[in-house]
């Protein structure tokens, strides 16, 4: 047995113990805290949800679209053809209107209108517009010629008033047919169907008024 006395205690070498990294602790949504674990911003995702149209938006478009549409359908087929658009778009307006069935046009309208969305529709507006105004001023022009006629039948200063205000037409003509139509006028049932010389006064009388 070696004796221990007088001999040094033995050397131990010791190490500092390793510290692990901390990591931040992070309150979960329901404690209150607005934490983001990598997802979109939510203000992000707010604004580009406003940027998309709603479903009630998209619907009154497509409402306005196919009313535009049922007034393109509705034009004399002269200011129709005069009108630019896809043609396409064209022949889906004649297919509408050979349709006779309710649901065969309402679902035909609904094309019309899908299709208008590739097409100019401020220029496909105007278009309507002008032929509605052209409209209205060919009917004003229309009573016009109707009141010219009832004055040459009830008024012989109606002759001068028509010498003056349009010297370059034919007067002598237009004396032959106000006397027809006068004669034919006289004992003329109020239900009776228009005569010939009535007509023809008011085909020599429109030229002039609707140019």
């Amino acid at each position: 047995m070696i004796p221990t006395h007088g001999l040094a205690p033995p050397q131990v070498a010791w190490s500092r113990p390793r510290l692990l990294p901390t990591m931040n602790r992070r309150a979960a949504p329901h404690r209150g805290l607005d934490v983001h674990y990598g997802q979109p911003d939510a203000a992000a995702d707010a604004g580009d949800a406003d940027d998309r149209p709603s479903k009630t938006r998209l619907k009154r478009e497509s409402e306005s679209l196919q009313r535009l549409g049922a007034e393109l359908a509705a034009l004399p087929e002269d200011r129709l053809a005069a009108v630019p658009m896809p043609e396409r778009l064209r022949e889906a307006i004649h297919e509408y209107r050979r349709t006779r069935s309710h649901e065969g046009r309402r679902r035909q309208m609904q094309f019309v209108g899908k299709l208008m969305r590739s097409a100019d529709e401020p220029a496909l507006r105007e278009a309507v517009a002008a032929a509605k105004l052209g409209s209205a001023r060919q009917t004003l022009a229309l009573h016009e010629a109707e009141r010219w006629r009832a004055e040459f039948i009830a008024d012989d200063g109606a002759l001068t008033r028509w010498a003056a205000q349009f010297p370059q037409a034919d007067l002598q003509q237009l004396r032959s047919l106000v006397r027809a139509a006068r004669r034919d006028a006289a004992g003329l049932a109020a239900e009776a169907r228009q005569p010939r010389s009535h007509r023809e006064l008011f085909q020599f009388i429109k030229p002039w008024i609707t140019t």
